[in-house]
């Protein structure tokens, strides 16, 4: 067996070797200025983040104590005056809304020949609607009895009763009549022979 090397030089592949430990390496330091980078960049935003954070939270606790001081300095009869403003604003806005040329029609399809309308005196009430007192003349009482019939009957008057009645000097019976008015309930019609 010949022990001797024969080769000038003897080949033992070392620039594979070398160029494997080499790429190697820029994997390594790639990979390690990767991780130095990303490092950086979340211990940047977690300082900036707590920053805003604790920049928020003593923002929210002036806004509480500027809050409780508002709370404070708000005057409860102020509030109460405030609210009754509002409530009168609401009714004269339903008011507003109320037709007397549709209410009077509604009298004239209604009215017996031998009753008169003295007077009408709508009030809005917040839970039963427009309450209506009609002063009415009448010759008899059974007049009185038909004009509330009659206005039952059109869907638009409810509970109608007399809240008082008299005989006036001529022999009239005067009587004051109470109820609610709900006008979107029926449509007036107009009757052939009544008066215009």
């Amino acid at each position: 067996m010949i022990r001797t090397n024969l080769s000038t030089r003897p080949f033992y592949n070392e620039r594979l070797v070398h160029m494997w430990l080499i790429a190697v390496a820029v994997a390594v330091l790639a990979a390690t200025a990767f991780n130095v980078s990303r490092v950086l960049r979340y211990s940047r935003s977690d300082t900036r983040l707590q920053t805003q954070a604790s920049g928020d939270e003593s923002r929210a606790a002036d806004l509480r104590r500027q809050a409780a001081r508002l709370r404070a300095s708000v005057d409860p009869k102020q509030v109460d005056f405030a609210a009754a403003d509002a409530r009168q604003a609401n009714d004269l806005i339903d008011r507003r809304t109320f037709s007397w040329t549709e209410l009077f029609n509604r009298f004239e399809t209604t009215l017996p020949d031998d009753v008169r309308i003295a007077s009408v005196k709508p009030r809005v009430d917040r839970d039963r609607g427009i309450l209506l007192t009609i002063n009415v003349l009448a010759k008899t009482v059974d007049d009185v009895s038909t004009f509330i019939e009659n206005l039952e009957k059109t869907g638009a008057f409810m509970n109608i009763r007399p809240a008082d009645e008299r005989m006036d000097d001529s022999g009239l019976l005067i009587s004051s009549l109470e109820g609610v008015y709900v006008p979107a309930a029926g449509k007036p019609a107009v009757r052939g022979g009544g008066r215009r």
